[in-house]
């Protein structure tokens, strides 16, 4: 869990395997003669952790307040990724998730762990919440159902879960100074633990532990926050004694203007070849995954491969058999077929599921009064797509009532929105921007008009775009349209910020709130991400 602020931890700013051919060549040969380009996905999904299980790879992701958490990407390349599930169903661990006499905002879902045990063909979610207790959940595939197995008093903080070839369950974790426990059998409770290492001061912080069994050696690596990678290494056992080696340091991204790429994990492919997925803090887009081929030392220390001493904007790629299919695409439109969200929709905080329904169509139900959209439950939001994208979304206003404020927002600590306002007889179309928090993400400010016009009808299309090129604040820009075909643009250019400390990036939101009383509703028929 890192950011733009070296040697310092996170935890301080919130709280005050398979075997390898030693040296192996990567197997890039004549027939692979294509290239990826860096990022793999140029969207928000950051302190990475990366698995194989036979041909598909999953990569988990934090999401702090967003729910469902930790979602799971599905990819059988390492380079083109689709939605899979989540591996948090909803964030049950206190009403300020709920938006109910308390706020979540950059706490929730952290660094955590994902694994899969083939011993019981089981998949394992761990990860510690609020400092207070550490959380088990496991599944039969991704896609779920994932269910709680186990609530541990341990706070395993940047947890790396490893299952040991003999099908022990192991756990690295820790900030600066870093432990091991070993988990039960079950997994329902804690066995022993112990400190392995303690970060030398020179290097500052070391945290977001991935714990790994390779060739008989444990690995540990560790992020320096935010422009660090290391590794430990040890030959006598999970609890050590461990070695410690440099894998990168300040070393230049692919991505113009964003930062070194860190925090990530190690997979090998079913043909022998080892790659390093990592992210690279990218704001105001959040933190994008880039990836990268490694190989081995003859002693065992893996060893990025750079390109022009930098971590390459482009490699072969890597060679893999064919996939059963194509992955789905992380864009395009969505018009709520079927009765459920598919898992690229995430809430703000957990939704009120008595004012939501999917049914062919997507009906938002206004869930709380406030002129504060930082309090408003059921808003629901998507990832923006980098380097810009455009969002559009087809409303249906007829069932709004006095006092109700619906639709499309770029929200994060600084946010702005285009949408409708009804206050009795008249409805207007707005762009109302300068919705603030502050660095506890107490609001600060709740929005001022800054354009609007007169609105009749009970159809409207409403159309954000965000460019989210790292390296400076952005623009966002609203228009509307009253037919689906020309679009008018409403208000002045909204300023994303930059600044790291949110963690999340900017998102695309869809909302519906009271100001007032309840009883409410907007429908929404199509939703569209798509680039230039």
């Amino acid at each position: 869990m890192s950011w733009l602020g070296q040697g310092i931890s996170r935890r301080r700013a919130l709280a005050g395997g398979a075997g390898l051919v030693a040296g192996a060549a990567l197997p890039f040969s004549a027939e692979a003669a294509a290239t990826y380009t860096n990022p793999v996905l140029w969207q928000d999904f950051a302190d990475i952790d990366v698995i194989r299980v036979g041909d598909a790879f999953y990569y988990s992701a934090s999401t702090m307040h967003y729910s469902p958490g930790a979602p799971i990407l599905r990819s059988y390349d390492l380079v083109n990724w689709e939605f899979a599930g989540h591996s948090v169903p909803v964030l049950d661990f206190g009403a300020k998730y709920d938006l109910n006499g308390g706020r979540g905002y950059v706490r929730g879902v952290w660094a955590s762990s994902l694994a899969y045990r083939p011993a019981n063909r089981t998949f394992y979610w761990l990860g510690q919440i609020d400092f207070a207790r550490t959380y088990l959940y496991t599944a039969p595939a991704v896609e779920g159902p994932w269910t709680r197995l186990a609530s541990l008093g341990n706070v395993y903080y940047d947890a790396g879960l490893l299952v040991d070839t003999d099908d022990t369950l192991y756990v690295a974790y820790g900030n600066t100074t870093i432990s091991v426990a070993q988990l039960t059998p079950d997994g329902r409770g804690q066995v022993r633990a112990q400190q392995v290492f303690s970060t030398p001061s020179g290097i500052g912080t070391l945290e977001g532990s991935r714990f790994y069994k390779v060739n008989g050696s444990y690995y540990i690596f560790l992020t320096r926050p935010a422009n660090g990678q290391y590794v430990l290494k040890s030959t006598g056992g999970p609890f050590g004694p461990y070695q410690l080696r440099q894998l990168l340091l300040d070393l230049p991204g692919p991505i113009p203007g964003g930062g070194v790429p860190h925090q990530g994990g190690l997979v090998q492919t079913q043909t022998g070849a080892w790659y390093y997925l990592a992210f690279v803090d990218a704001f105001p887009g959040g933190r994008v995954p880039v990836l990268a081929p490694v190989t081995w030392t003859s002693d065992g220390w893996p060893v990025l491969q750079l390109s022009g001493g930098a971590w390459g904007t482009s490699y072969p790629s890597p060679v893999l058999p064919a996939p059963p299919r194509q992955v789905t695409p992380m864009i395009g439109v969505d018009t709520f077929d079927g009765t459920t969200l598919k898992p690229k929709w995430e809430w703000n905080h957990n939704p009120d599921t008595t004012k939501w329904s999917v049914n062919n169509g997507l009906t938002l139900s206004t869930a709380t009064v406030t002129d504060d959209l930082y309090w408003a439950r059921n808003t629901l939001t998507h990832r923006i797509q980098g380097p810009s994208s455009t969002a559009t979304s087809t409303l249906d206003i007829t069932a709004m009532r006095d006092g109700d404020r619906a639709g499309l927002a770029l929200l994060r600590d600084s946010s702005a929105w285009i949408g409708v306002k009804r206050e009795g007889a008249a409805t207007r179309l707005v762009m109302v921007n300068g919705l603030t928090m502050d660095a506890s993400w107490n609001t600060t400010g709740t929005g001022t008009e800054a354009a609007s016009v007169p609105l009749t009808g009970n159809r409207l299309w409403l159309r954000a775009n965000a460019d989210i090129r790292p390296g400076a604040a952005r623009p966002g820009t609203f228009s509307y349209s009253l037919d689906g075909v020309t679009f008018t643009r409403l208000g002045p250019a909204f300023s994303m910020g930059n600044s790291w400390q949110f963690f999340m990036g900017y998102r695309f939101a869809l909302f519906n709130h009271a100001t007032r009383a309840l009883g409410g509703s907007v429908r929404v028929s199509r939703f569209e991400v798509s680039v230039p």
